[in-house]
């Protein structure tokens, strides 16, 4: 266990306070789920990061969306089959993926500034739903390239546990 989630753990262990929802950290698209469903139970959900609730969510669900209906703003067939590609082996060796949180998917349309998260959740929801009942070709990721079904769906899940960095259920 990495140092600073040892001590978040024991923070929060040992205050009562506000249970992280990344514990335990989103591994699949069924896992996503279900820490929704954990969301939707919750007295209370924040984000700590820069972005509010329904912004993130959203976010997560516009990146599933585009795999299905492509991205707006891909990068270069070079960048992908190089930096892109070499990214992502990265994250899948690693078991996950790091990213800036507040950066938006380049073109994407714009966020809900404020308000209730839970149409985010709806919406991450639906996106969800409609990846896994998906049956054809998938767009390329804007920076990763062409990922079979298997690949997106853990780039999603490595995407919404990176997310979870700054989500707080209590």
């Amino acid at each position: 266990m990495k140092r600073r989630d040892f001590l978040a753990t024991t923070t929060l262990a040992l205050t009562g306070g506000l249970a992280m929802a990344d514990l335990p950290k989103v591994q699949s698209l069924d896992d996503a789920l279900r820490w929704l469903d954990k969301m939707d139970k919750a007295a209370s959900v924040k984000t700590t990061g820069q972005w509010p609730m329904v912004s993130v969510l959203e976010h997560l669900a516009q990146s599933i969306e585009m795999s299905l209906d492509g991205f707006p703003q891909p990068k270069s067939a070079l960048f992908q089959s190089t930096a892109g590609a070499a990214a992502f082996a990265f994250f899948k060796w690693r078991g996950r993926m790091s990213h800036g949180l507040a950066e938006p998917i380049p073109g994407a349309g714009p966020l809900t500034p404020q308000g209730d998260w839970r149409p985010g959740s709806v919406r991450l929801r639906a996106a969800i739903a409609r990846f896994n009942a998906s049956t054809g070709p998938l767009k390329p990721h804007f920076a990763y390239g062409a990922l079979d079904k298997t690949d997106f769906a853990l780039a999603h899940a490595f995407h919404i546990a990176n997310h979870q960095d700054e989500i707080v259920i209590g």
